[in-house]
């Protein structure tokens, strides 16, 4: 077990009997409909804020820059605008400050209730925007909505990931991401009908019907059943017995039990979670999850799939073949997560990530490229053929993003941590997640004003640092039990494994430090006795 010792998997390898039941699948595809809102919002305010209503009611400054044209503007500089930038990025703000509560809960109520949670403030949010009448009921819409995400990207990873068969658990858990851009596409679509509404409120709509994912959220969430892991963690070992025989489809249920309950013993004694996740055992789970989520953003995706209509439009594509160009690259990304849930658990999660990272420097430094010759400040000399290059290029970088950084992001963080830390741990991944993703919508719109072309360059650079770091730094998780991560990956890892030690592993850790001292990688004198 990931900080405890457990012999009987570790030793001799044995994987737990799992049977692949309805239920599994039911409970996995209405939790995941958190990700359908998540990618609601992604896709949605992008569209919007390239309408031209929208912009003329709460975005006057920006509209008029727009309706000027480049004789007037540059072409990277006709949405810098901060307000406009906060209207996208406010969401992730709230969600990262939401986060640390939602870790709270998830602990102590539970993932489902946490689920709800988040389904609630959709609505509200939801309604706020669609009926807004000012920016500051819009931005307060978004914060709702913001709160939303940090409680639903807490609590659904970790339950995906606790409730799934160790043999597909990386495919189900990839369903959040799945969704994520089936909402983003969804948002897309909804944009390209809703632009075309003559009267003005057409944005409403946009904004509106974010109501649907946040109903299937909301109602998913009732119906589902609590994870095993988060039963035995609150102590209640029959109900969570039950219910691991009823998710795994058979009786025989003791090895993995016995795994929950000793994962539960040590989490119960750790009073501090956070402090404990500074301790050196926990080090290497926090370092790359920490890394993942800085990666993530740094990539480009969300800069792309925020403002990808903005972005066309910068670029000489008209309004409509903006938002048509937004829908394809949309659709690309659900096509291409597909794959990543198809292949993750069979190619391993390294795989993936390396061939994406090639794919994704090609593409973007191809993109700059064109970019650099073919678009100046005053000037969009972009062919029909040129037009299309753009289009299939980026559509090429989120193809590879789509099957890679995007679920993996949110998967090896949520299958990795032990369970004594493991909200914890969530907590901090979604939070630096959410803060990156924040920086990034908050600079874009100015980053592509300043940087021009070399925005791409700047994000294909950071595409090789992580694909170098992913080569030498990051271990492989597939078909791991998530239970079994220290023995079986960390200590086995050329790097990570100094940070494993046998005295490390074996102490308790109940108020972050070890009998009084500050833990250092050496050995304490703790006596035998004591060990698992």
């Amino acid at each position: 077990m990931a900080g405890g010792g457990f012999a009987t998997a570790p030793a001799n390898g044995v994987e737990f009997e799992a049977k692949i039941t309805p239920i599994v699948i039911i409970s996995c595809i209405m939790a995941a409909t958190g990700g359908l809102m998540f990618g609601y919002d992604v896709g949605v305010s992008g569209g919007v804020t390239s309408m031209p209503d929208f912009l003329k009611k709460f975005f006057p400054v920006v509209h008029r820059k727009v309706e000027a044209g480049a004789d007037k503007n540059s072409n990277y500089c006709k949405y810098d605008n901060q307000g406009l930038q906060l209207f996208t990025s406010s969401l992730y703000l709230a969600g990262l400050t939401a986060t640390f509560f939602a870790s709270y809960t998830t602990r102590t109520l539970g993932r489902r209730p946490t689920m709800l949670i988040a389904g609630v403030f959709f609505i509200i949010g939801v309604v706020l925007n669609a009926a807004a009448q000012d920016l500051a009921m819009l931005i307060a819409g978004r914060i709702l909505l913001g709160c939303g995400v940090g409680f639903a990207n807490q609590a659904v990873p970790l339950f995906l990931s606790e409730i799934a068969p160790t043999k597909i658990r990386g495919g189900l858990n990839i369903l959040f991401q799945l969704n994520v851009t089936i909402g983003i596409l969804f948002a897309n679509l909804v944009n390209y009908g809703t632009a075309k509404i003559k009267g003005g409120w057409g944005w409403r709509l946009s904004l509106g019907l974010a109501g649907v994912p946040a109903l299937l959220l909301t109602v998913g969430a009732l119906l589902v059943t609590e994870t095993p892991n988060s039963l035995v963690e609150r102590g209640r070992l029959d109900e969570g017995k039950a219910v691991l025989r009823k998710i795994r489809g058979t009786d025989n249920v003791e090895p993995e039990f016995a795994d929950l309950l000793e994962a539960s013993r040590l989490a119960k004694e750790v009073k501090h979670p956070f402090r404990n996740l500074l301790q050196r055992r926990n080090r290497p789970q926090l370092v790359i999850a920490v890394a993942l989520q800085i990666f993530q953003q740094c990539t480009g995706i969300n800069a792309i799939m925020f403002y990808a209509p903005v972005l066309f439009s910068t670029l000489g594509f008209g309004n409509d073949a903006a938002l048509y160009s937004a829908v394809v690259t949309g659709a690309v990304n659900v096509l291409s997560t597909l794959v990543s849930i198809y292949s993750v658990d069979k190619v391993g999660r390294r795989v993936l990530l390396l061939e994406a990272g090639v794919q994704m420097f090609f593409s973007q430094v191809v993109i700059a490229i064109i970019l650099g010759i073919k678009v100046t400040d005053h000037s969009q000399n972009l062919s029909k053929g040129f037009a299309i290059l753009v289009v299939v290029m980026i559509c090429t970088y989120v193809a590879a993003f789509a099957w890679s950084w995007g679920p993996l992001g949110w998967l090896i963080p949520s299958e990795t941590f032990p369970l004594e830390t493991r909200s914890a741990g969530q907590s901090v991944t979604v939070c630096v997640n959410l803060l990156f993703t924040f920086i990034i919508a908050q600079a874009f719109l100015s980053m592509l004003c300043h940087f021009k072309f070399g925005i791409f360059i700047f994000f294909s650079s950071w595409v090789l640092v992580m694909s170098f770091f992913v080569m030498f730094l990051l271990p492989e998780t597939k078909n791991i039990p998530i239970e079994e991560m220290t023995e079986r990956v960390w200590k086995k890892h050329w790097f990570w494994a100094r940070f494993m030690d046998d005295h490390h592993d074996d102490q308790v850790f109940a108020s972050g430090h070890v009998n009084g001292k500050k833990s250092n990688g050496k050995s304490n004198g703790f006596d035998p006795s004591t060990r698992l």
